[in-house]
Parts: structure tokens; sequence; C-alpha cells
């Protein structure tokens, strides 16, 4: 099967691009042909112009049905098209003929920021309508106007049909967030579940239980809750256990100065390093304050046979079933938090935790699992555009 890969990448490279490239790989390895077209996002006075087509880019539009008439694909899966590329490239996939599959990564058809998530709390107020509050409230990077695209785009794509014409497959990475996509108007018949995927990292050296680390991995920003973490980390002694934070972004330096007993805030890593780390680790601290749908830094805990502590919002209860978590506590409450930290003191609980979430990874977001979901996903596309 010939697959074109259409994907705009951010310019932080984050868990979306490396879905991306893991897919395209696993396609590859299986025998598939991967074409794949990559716009980035420009920079300077270039950005200020791609944000003001993002509505409709003819320009973008344009290459990819050439590309499509020259590659011939048997089918397209879309990624991300914001904002380079813009929907428009959806209906010119249509009129060459090729059956699209999309995946939506986060909630940017119902919502500005694509988080559902405003001033430090979880916001649905854009679900089901046109997303003009977002704009009130500057919601995509403090900006008006920038806030004002983001709306322009989805009221130009709903009302001209591209979400129920021009796709065949929506892919929602988990039963959470696609419920939270139709409720924003998908077409129910058109849209499936299929999560990522992770590879395996090999097996522990040793149970979690012989770990004294709990680690963060993830961006230093306020919507993960790694702050709200450290506040409750701060809350009581925690013996010889130790927080490890890997991640960079805005709140480094904050948490770093705080010099909290017992947190150490490492900064980045490489994806080596941390694969390491989650191998011999004691438990993930996920505390996103999101509803992330399907975050692979669960997904790689999961592979390691590493018990998950984690938030009770979006995506990671679904991902991570309660035999591999050691608590749910409420995102961002501190005193929860605080007890939930407490609980992995037991041994017997987290090596089994442990078991559970390597089984889990295996059923569930193993490469060979993904590459099977993928070939379903493009067959069902291209029988919808036969019929």
């Amino acid at each position: 099967m010939r697959v074109l890969q259409v994907h705009t990448p951010y310019r932080e490279p984050g868990g979306e691009d490396r879905v991306v490239a893991a897919e395209a790989a696993l396609l590859r390895a299986a025998g598939h042909e991967v074409v794949t077209h990559v716009v980035p996002n420009p920079r300077g006075a270039e950005a200020a112009l791609a944000l003001a087509r993002s509505s409709w880019n003819a320009a973008a539009a344009r290459s990819v049905r050439d590309l499509a008439r020259a590659a011939a694909p048997d089918v397209a899966h879309v990624h991300n098209t914001w904002y380079a590329q813009s929907p428009s490239v959806y209906g010119a996939l249509r009129r060459a003929g090729v059956p699209v599959v999309a995946t939506l990564h986060n909630y940017r058809l119902l919502c500005v920021n694509g988080l559902l998530f405003r001033e430090g709390a979880p916001c649905t107020d854009c679900v089901g309508r046109l997303p003009w509050p977002g704009v009130v409230h500057r919601c995509y990077r403090g900006s008006a106007t920038a806030s004002a695209a983001v709306a322009a785009m989805v009221a130009v794509h709903r009302a001209r049909g591209t979400w129920s014409d021009d796709i065949d497959l929506w892919l929602a990475l988990t039963a959470q967030a696609r419920d939270q996509l139709l409720a924003g108007g998908l077409p129910p018949d058109r849209t499936a579940v299929k999560p990522n995927v992770v590879p395996d990292p090999g097996p522990r050296g040793l149970p979690p239980s012989r770990s004294t680390t709990v680690l963060f991995v993830g961006r230093l920003v306020p919507e993960k809750g790694v702050a709200q973490l450290v506040d409750a980390w701060a809350l009581r002694d925690r013996g010889p256990l130790r927080l490890l934070v890997l991640g960079d972004g805005p709140l480094r330096a904050e948490l770093a100065a705080r010099r909290v007993p017992g947190v150490e805030v490492a900064g980045p890593q490489d994806p080596g390093d941390v694969q390491a780390a989650m191998l011999s680790a004691r438990a993930l601290a996920f505390p996103s304050r999101w509803a992330e749908p399907c975050p692979m830094v669960v997904l790689e805990a999961l592979a390691a046979g590493l018990p998950i502590l984690a938030a009770d919002v979006g995506g990671v209860p679904e991902l991570a079933p309660a035999a591999a978590r050691v608590a749910l506590p409420a995102p961002g409450d501190a005193a929860a938090w605080s007890a939930a930290l407490h609980d992995l003191r037991d041994p017997a609980g987290l090596d089994a935790a442990g078991a559970a979430a390597r089984e889990r990874w295996s059923s569930a977001f193993s490469p060979a699992v993904g590459l099977g979901a993928l070939e379903a996903a493009y067959a069902r596309a291209r029988a919808a555009r036969v019929a």
C-alpha cells in the first residue's frame, strides 16, 4: 500500500511529531510505501502571512493536490495542518480522488488553544459552538488576533462542510477524546478510536519497588501540573524517595530555585536517557491538569513496566487501567497528591502495578497492535470512498 502522510510539525518538537515519524517507520517496516509531505510553520514576517492564510491556503492545497496526482497514493493520512497548510488540503485530496484519514491529536477543531483548558482549569465553553469565546479570552498565545485566526478557520470549515465531506475517517486517540469531538459536531459514523503506540524499551533490570526515584517527564508548563506536584511533594517528608523532574519549559528556573528537599530538576534529556530513567524508576508521576487525549509519556511508562500515578483527567484513566495505577488523584489537589505519593511506599502494590502496566502496553499500545489498527483504518477509508 502507498500512503501519503501530510503533516505540519510544531516549532517545539513534541509527542505529535514523534507519532508521525513512528507511524511512517512502522508502515515502512511492514512493507508499505510512505510518501511524506511535511511543511513546517514559518518564522518571522512569513509567519504572519501564513497565519492570515490559515483558513484557506490555496498554494498549500495545490501542492498537496499535485503531489497526490503524481504519487497516486492508495490513502492519505493527514495529521496536523495548523497553520501553514490549512484544512484546504483535505478538499484538495478529495478532488484528487484519494481517500483521507485524519488523526486528531488535540482539540483544535473545538477549542482555540487545542487544550480545552483556560486560566488553570478545564474549559468546554466552545464545545458544540463556534469558538468565539476563545477570541474574547485570547486563548491562543494570549493574542486576540491569533485567536481570531483559529476561530475563523473553524468557522469557515464548519460552514463549508470540510469536516463532514472531505474526510473519510477521523481518528481520535481515546474514547474520551472521541466523545468530546462528537459533542463538537464530528460525524459519529466516520469517527473511530486509534491510540498511539510506542516501541518496546526492553525488560526492566529491577522491579519498581527496588528504586527510590519517582519520575516526572514533560514540558515544564502550567497545564502539565508540575508545580502542583512539587507542592504536594513538599507537604511531608518523603524519606529515601526522590522526585526527578526531566524536561524544559518556562517553569524550569522557578522550580529549580525552590530547592524542595528530595526534588531534582534535571532539565531536558535525550530520548535514550529518558527511557533508561523509566526502566529504573519507582513510578511515573503524571499530574497534567488538561485533558490530554493520549500522552506519549504514559504509554512509554506502561511499556517500561512503570506504575502510573496520574491525575484523573483526560484519556489517562482509559490508557492506564486501575491495575497499572498507584492512584488517580484529582488534578491540582495538593493534599490528594501528597497522600498518593505516600502510597508509593507499598512495594508489593508497586510491583503488581508495574507488571500490569507492561501487560497493558503489550495488548494495546505495542507496534504490532498499532500497525494492525493503521491498516484497518486505511482499509475502512478506502471502502468508504468507493461506497
